[in-house]
């Protein structure tokens, strides 16, 4: 995002602002966490894409600050609950909230965020708190249809791509959504950016596990192999289950990767097999159709900053 740093300064600024002013609390834990986990940083590209998306469109509403604040607040909930899910031991560098405040404090400050994204919504057209309640639907469908596959066993592309659909991109998706709601632009546009929203989402997660599994962990900032430590059947995964190492690799998402070299040698035969290049191709092809889907807006700037986003996804895991 730095290259369309003259887009965002000033709405991002704004953001933080009204970021710090929506999470005040007269409890302390409450305070502490959401400096932690919100008002702490991240990269910040869920509210990017609303005010990028707003612009693409045109002349942006003032109230699109609300929108992003809603956004990465529903977004820092779902973190809450998901850290205490996979027993994380850090985010964003810093240790889980729950291992430090317990668990009761942790979900219930995530309840805390979700009440504020609620009262931001009072104020905004009923569309959009329409948008925002089908996707923590979806969102909590895809976390549950994650442990029932892995409970079956029922490992296939059709569930890995409704789970990464549900739990990444139907909230990038309501990002370059909502801001369309909100000043009733044409309905081709609000198509044009959902698609895109939903094929850049699969392509963030394809490049999660991409580099889950092949990033120099000095680079990515943690160790690699986290998804077959959680028993997480990530798309280089499937696609090896579809050669002759079939067995090899079940066994060890089975004992999730607990014997030294096990993360190596999924990588090894992922790469050998022409798995990992096949991940890597419907990533290429995710990101070609989300830039595609943007053609629609008239050109400008800010439609320009999201398609490089997309391609972005691609370039990183070459």
């Amino acid at each position: 995002m730095t290259a369309h740093t003259s887009l965002l300064s000033a709405p991002l600024e704004a953001f933080e602002l009204r970021l710090r002013e929506v999470l005040r609390s007269k409890v302390e834990f409450i305070e502490l966490i959401g400096e932690d986990l919100v008002t702490a940083g991240g990269k910040r590209f869920r509210p990017a894409m609303v005010f990028l998306a707003s612009r693409a469109l045109g002349d942006p509403d003032p109230r699109e600050v609300d929108l992003a604040v809603a956004v990465e607040l529903l977004h820092s909930a779902t973190l809450l609950h998901d850290d205490l899910i996979d027993d994380a031991e850090t985010r964003r560098g810093k240790t889980a909230a729950f291992r430090r405040y317990g668990n009761a404090v942790s979900v219930l400050s995530g309840d805390f965020m979700l009440s504020r994204v609620l009262r931001l919504l009072s104020d905004l057209p009923q569309s959009i708190t329409a948008e925002f309640a089908e996707t923590s639907m979806r969102i909590c469908e895809g976390e549950v249809l994650q442990f029932q596959v892995a409970a079956y066993g029922d490992y296939s592309l059709e569930n890995y791509f409704e789970i990464i659909t549900a739990k990444t991109a139907v909230l990038i998706a309501s990002a370059v959504r909502v801001p369309a709601l909100l000043t009733a632009a044409p309905a081709e546009y609000l198509g044009a950016l959902d698609t895109f929203g939903l094929e850049y989402g699969r392509a963030f997660q394809i490049q999660d596990d991409l580099l889950d599994l092949t990033a120099d962990p000095r680079v990515l900032g943690k160790p690699i192999g986290g998804d077959l430590r959680e028993g997480k059947a990530t798309l280089p995964l499937l696609y090896l289950f579809e050669t002759e190492h079939e067995q090899e690799a079940r066994s060890i998402l089975d004992r999730r990767a607990a014997q030294e070299g096990d993360v190596e040698r999924v990588r090894d035969l992922a790469e050998a097999s022409g798995a990992l290049e096949r991940a890597r191709e419907e990533l290429r092809s995710r990101a070609a159709r989300a830039a595609e889907a943007l053609r629609v807006l008239p050109p400008s700037p800010a439609r320009a900053a999201l398609e490089d986003m997309a391609w972005a996804a691609a370039e990183r895991v070459r």
